[in-house]
């Protein structure tokens, strides 16, 4: 089942946080849920995504990707994402998401979600790869041109080392998966 009540908070409370710009982070507060968790009592895998997508959610109201690309016919879409998990987020944990554009190269951008807890301590990370996809054009839109359009002046920086094996490691997924591998 979808967040759809936390789907709700998010998208009515986005403007009461102010405009995204590039390099600054979107932090929304959770509690795990009893509808969170598995039998092991603590936050299950697949809601961390679900998570994940609420501040990638957040984002895109907050930076004008989502007026853009529903005046435009385009889709933010997900394209991968790996996940590291630390520690459990035990059943009525707090806990915060944390969610941020790294950086981007060509059509993909490459963002980060780290799950905070209370004591600072990084519960769980998921990189994601995404782009927004031009319906009525048939293609990816390139970043900068997205980032001109939106009026965002910064520029990616270099990806990281671990950026770089997660692009590499992203793309090799793909390819098997294009090949029915």
């Amino acid at each position: 089942m979808y967040v759809w009540a936390r789907f709700a908070r998010v998208t009515a409370t986005a403007k009461s946080r102010g405009a995204y710009s590039v390099g600054s982070e979107s932090r929304l507060a959770f509690r795990c849920l009893p509808t969170d968790i598995d039998f092991n009592l603590h936050l299950n895998n697949a809601r961390y995504m679900m998570l994940a997508d609420l501040g990638r959610i957040d984002i895109f109201l907050r930076s004008g990707v989502w007026a853009l690309a529903r005046e435009r016919g385009w889709a933010p879409m997900l394209g991968g994402l790996q996940t590291a998990f630390v520690r459990e987020i035990r059943l009525w944990q707090r806990f915060e998401v944390v969610s941020s554009l790294e950086t981007w190269e060509g059509t993909a951008v490459i963002g980060r979600h780290s799950f905070v807890l209370e004591d600072g301590t990084t519960a769980a990370i998921i990189a994601t790869t995404a782009g927004v996809y031009d319906r009525p054009g048939r293609r990816f839109i390139p970043m900068d041109e997205l980032m001109r359009l939106l009026g965002q002046e910064a520029a990616p920086r270099l990806p990281t080392e671990a950026e770089r094996a997660f692009i590499a490691s992203h793309a090799g997924l793909r390819e098997l998966a294009k090949t029915g591998g």
